[in-house]
């Protein structure tokens, strides 16, 4: 069920000095946060 939002979406690791993070860009998002961890569908 969730892999059609899911669909077309990238997923990134960085490892910037902050600390490291996985970056998941889903074209499908209609919104997101500043952060780039939640998106609404």
């Amino acid at each position: 069920m969730s892999l059609v939002l899911l669909k077309g979406s990238e997923i990134d690791f960085v490892d910037e000095l902050a600390g490291a993070e996985f970056r998941v860009r889903n074209p499908n998002a209609k919104s997101s946060c500043g952060c780039g961890v939640s998106f609404s569908i």
